[in-house]
């Protein structure tokens, strides 16, 4: 929604953007009001013979993102040690950052104690460590060729640098680089403009309001009209009511005047496991059990498959860093 609310704000002080997004990624709901606003779908990155990459694939061939980004690429640097980033691996487990770094300790570079003791078993030999690893991999390569590759040269195929729709209150690697690159960063190889970096959740909520009045006293028309016009909505097409897509279900005022969504508090892929551990459950999976049983028990059970032809899911990853989950019979379908 964030992005969404972007889009119109833009429109709103007369900047008429174009929209591009990897929404078939997200949920439908999403996918639909994307539609509605004439935002271009773009489709994943593709290996070198030229095939997509498919969320199946990648999970089955690079891992599962979980934790967070940041843990997940230091997970996975473990899991694949090379003689160039041995540094980086010895920094990971003990903190101490080599003649690089100035041979300090440091806390940002080693990972939590909590992952190490899951995850840190890939250095026992070299670091003489008797940390646990677990028996399926961990990656955050999925973003990278299935949202950031295809916008990225979505952007260089049209001269054009993005706005987008981060806030650094959202933590984790997108904090770090907004805290150091401001709102408007001109790079040797970036150049982006992120609007809302310094604002919260609640302020983005507050607008996301303002932008939702503007739709139905008139905005939802003139981009029906727009896209019948430009051939992109066929006669017909059922606007939808609010900007606001139904994962999310409403936007609603605590007592203490703060703003929150009725449903959905964040979204993105279906199958992205970054900060599942730290959300109450009913949590992302549970609650696509209910949306959509199909896809929960392919996502859960059938994604990948191991050395002897045995299917699995996410309900393995989740068992090992001790999230619970729905379990019991497996939905039907209806």
């Amino acid at each position: 929604m964030d992005s969404i609310t972007l889009f119109l704000f833009l429109k709103s002080i007369g900047i008429d953007a174009p929209g591009i997004s990897v929404s078939s990624l997200e949920d439908t709901s999403i996918q639909r009001m994307h539609r509605a606003l004439g935002i271009e779908r773009l489709g994943a990155a593709k290996d070198d013979e030229g095939v997509p990459w498919t969320k199946p694939r990648i999970l089955q061939e690079f891992g599962f993102p979980v934790i967070s980004k940041e843990t997940a690429k230091k997970i996975e640097a473990l899991a694949n040690p090379t003689e160039k980033n041995k540094g980086y691996r010895h920094a990971i487990v003990t903190g101490q950052t080599g003649e690089r770094g100035g041979f300090k300790i440091s806390k940002k570079m080693k990972m939590a104690q909590k992952w190490l003791k899951k995850f840190g078993g890939y250095a026992n030999e070299v670091e003489g460590t008797n940390y646990d690893k677990p028996d399926f991999r961990v990656s955050a390569k999925c973003c990278y060729y299935l949202k950031e590759k295809p916008c990225d040269d979505w952007a260089k195929e049209h001269s054009s640098v993005p706005f987008i729709g981060i806030m650094a209150s959202e933590g984790g690697l997108r904090a770090k680089g907004l805290m150091v690159n401001g709102c408007n960063y001109f790079g040797v190889h970036i150049t982006r403009s992120a609007p809302f970096a310094i604002f919260y959740r609640n302020d983005l909520l507050r607008l996301a309001q303002e932008m939702d009045k503007k739709w139905k006293e008139g905005w939802k028309e003139e981009f029906y009209q727009k896209g019948v016009r430009e051939g992109y909505l066929p006669e017909g097409y059922e606007m939808p009511e609010s900007i606001v897509p139904e994962i999310y279900g409403e936007i609603a005022e605590r007592e203490d005047g703060s703003l929150y969504t009725t449903k959905a508090q964040r979204t993105g892929c279906s199958m992205c496991g970054f900060g599942i551990h730290l959300e109450k459950p009913p949590h992302r999976f549970d609650q696509l059990r209910e949306r959509n049983p199909k896809e929960w028990r392919f996502w859960m059970y059938e994604c990948c498959t191991d050395e002897n032809g045995q299917k699995y899911g996410w309900a393995k990853v989740l068992e090992y860093i001790g999230v619970p989950y729905e379990k019991g019979e497996k939905p039907q379908e209806e």
